[in-house]
């Protein structure tokens, strides 16, 4: 009896977090569509557009955590393909929508020692500087030449397909185990140890293919800096399956290089005036709100269902980014 009530709870309580993100969606995009100077709300033009932009980062918020999958990924995204702001200020403010969860998970990690600062070092060596890198080639491309910004919402179009490919075929391992030495890992003493409550053990692990990573994390650094994305999506990955990092030290690792990734290239749109606080103060409390109430449903449900329909809501905005690029510059006309 009280594993079927239980069940009932849990059933009506992914219900009703269903309910609540598809009316919020719902709300956000009819917003969007019908035009929100056409919305007879008596406030001003600027404040409807934070509520909207509050409430698009607040659902974006409350799905991060559930699906696994990147708000910032989501919010340039669906915010390129949605918003009618230039690319430009959606970038700067996915940016900092990714260095704000970062900076909030990035001390208790270090504190708690999931976070490994050597392994940390070299990789950041690297991909931070071609985060900077495409951060400047990014702002360039939009800003260079006539329909620069529908040439980077073609290419974001592609990487967040790519994307899900990459979402698709990854399957992380929890204690992975290496097949190999690497002989650079070794002498720069890439390993680590840390209590494991579940285990009631220590767990030790070593860190192996760094070169390979090295590679991975410069690419990985000038996608996240050049479309505004959170890397999150693939450094766990690489840090996991490639260098054979336990998933909990990926996990917290991959928050600490985040946290010094976008710092680097978010000085860049900052630069050149990209970063709007009446875009990016909204987005911070949503999605700050929205992951906190997604982080805790996330520890006590497993809605598989949420998942699929961000997957779905990426490659919507994947499709949707590269048909509005290519009919910006006239490959494409549907009138």
């Amino acid at each position: 009896m009280t594993h079927m009530v239980s069940d009932t709870v849990n059933l009506w309580s992914k219900m009703s977090l269903i309910v609540i993100v598809l009316i919020l969606v719902t709300v956000s995009t009819a917003f969007v569509l019908l035009g929100i100077e056409s919305v007879t709300i008596y406030a001003p033009l600027w404040l409807k557009w934070v509520i909207l932009v509050f409430l698009f980062a607040f659902v974006i918020g409350i799905i991060g955590p559930l699906s696994g999958v990147g708000g910032g990924v989501v919010f340039v995204g669906l915010g390129m393909a949605m918003l009618p702001f230039h690319v430009d200020f959606i970038r700067g403010a996915g940016l900092v929508a990714a260095l704000t969860t970062s900076l909030n998970s990035a001390p208790y990690f270090t504190k708690k020692g999931l976070a490994n600062l050597r392994i940390v070092a070299p990789l950041v060596a690297v991909s931070t500087i071609f985060s900077v890198f495409g951060g400047v080639m990014g702002l360039w491309l939009s800003n260079s030449f006539p329909g620069g910004s529908y040439y980077v919402k073609m290419s974001l179009g592609v990487v967040l397909l790519i994307l899900l490919a990459a979402l698709g075929r990854s399957k992380n391992v929890e204690y992975p185990k290496p097949k190999k030495k690497d002989k650079l890992a070794e002498k720069l003493e890439l390993r680590g140890a840390w209590f494991e409550p579940t285990l009631n053990k220590v767990v030790t692990y070593e860190a192996t293919n760094l070169p390979l990573a090295m590679l991975a994390f410069s690419g990985v650094g000038f996608i996240a800096g050049m479309f505004g994305l959170g890397a999150g999506w693939a450094n766990v990955p690489i840090l996991n399956l490639v260098m054979g990092i336990p998933l909990k030290v990926a996990v917290a690792t991959s928050m600490l290089i985040l946290a010094i990734n976008d710092s680097a290239s978010l000085w860049v749109y900052v630069a050149n005036g990209a970063v709007l606080p009446i875009i990016v103060v909204p987005v911070i409390m949503g999605i700050g709100i929205g992951s906190r109430i997604g982080s805790r449903l996330a520890a006590k449900t497993k809605p598989k269902i949420i998942k699929r329909l961000v997957i779905g809501l990426i490659a919507l905005s994947g499709v949707v980014n590269i048909i509005q690029g290519l009919s910006g510059i006239g490959i494409l006309n549907f009138t």
